[in-house]
């Protein structure tokens, strides 16, 4: 009985929740020219990011097989809500509905909800606190999946990265953008719209970009006092404190959650980036 939360490799897990039976993660797979890089408990992340700095070719990510979704549903657990990247990044979520069809043609109806998280790492995992908090709460399946797609559709999602080379090598950027804005040391704050990757504002400097994004996720958070922020940081421990701490500054958030960056986060935020959702 009870419930279970399965997340693509992009949940980004604390170390405490990776260590948690009420979660799984089923990964996606990465690709940098000729490594393959498999994004589980042996993905490690420093050799990744010197693979990506290395190659001047995009990294490519393979979402997990339908199959590989189906077979995390085959538990005891009586409520599965699984949550994937955004559908405009991955193919992730579209397996895992997939595989959901799959095991009920085998055994049966069963309490699967599929979330389109419409973000990314720090999103996610803000997604499955929230179910977390619910059923602590007493509510059961049906409420929890209501309120919980309310609050996938309120959340907001905002990241800094130190370098523009990954949004360039994702052909996100022009190579003169790149040039222009790294000359200048401008730092792009991004957020998400509804899953698609939007520019928000600028800074000179990563720590007023960061500043930035605290400011203007603090703005846009209404109720901030049942507001939950999680900070997810690729390679930068101390960049995630900072940004902890200028979310301090603009007001008192119902708690502030920091994790590290997996494969697939790493491959898109880079060295030195920083994610963060408010929900």
């Amino acid at each position: 009985m009870g419930y279970k939360i399965i997340g693509d490799s992009c949940l980004d897990l604390t170390e405490a929740l990776k260590k948690d039976s009420r979660f799984e993660t089923v990964p996606l797979t990465l690709q940098v020219d000729e490594h393959m890089v498999v994004d589980d408990e042996t993905f490690d992340q420093k050799a990744f990011i010197g693979l990506v700095k290395a190659s001047p070719n995009c990294p490519k990510s393979a979402c997990p097989s339908p199959e590989a979704f189906k077979k995390a549903y085959e538990c005891e657990e009586e409520d599965v809500f699984v949550i994937t990247l955004s559908s405009h990044l991955s193919g992730s979520c579209n397996s895992a509905r997939v595989g959901k069809e799959l095991y009920e043609e085998e055994h049966g109806r069963k309490n699967i909800l599929v979330i389109d998280s419409e973000s990314a790492s720090s999103g996610e995992l803000n997604l499955a606190l929230a179910i977390m908090s619910m059923y602590d709460q007493g509510l059961g399946f049906d409420q929890v999946s209501e309120r919980i797609l309310r609050m996938r559709d309120e959340q907001k999602t905002y990241f800094v990265i130190d370098s523009l080379e990954p949004l360039r090598k994702n052909g996100r950027l022009t190579g003169l953008q790149a040039f222009f804005a790294t000359a200048l040391n401008i730092k792009p704050v991004m957020g998400a719209d509804h899953g698609v990757i939007v520019k928000l504002d600028q800074a000179r400097g990563i720590s007023k970009a960061f500043a930035r994004m605290a400011e203007i996720a603090t703005r846009n958070a209404a109720k901030l006092e049942k507001k939950v922020a999680v900070i997810a940081h690729c390679n930068c421990p101390d960049r995630a404190s900072q940004v902890k701490q200028e979310l301090e500054k603009r007001g008192e958030y119902s708690q502030i959650v920091v994790t590290e960056t997996a494969g697939v986060a790493t491959m898109y935020a880079g060295d030195g980036g920083i994610v963060l959702a408010v929900g």
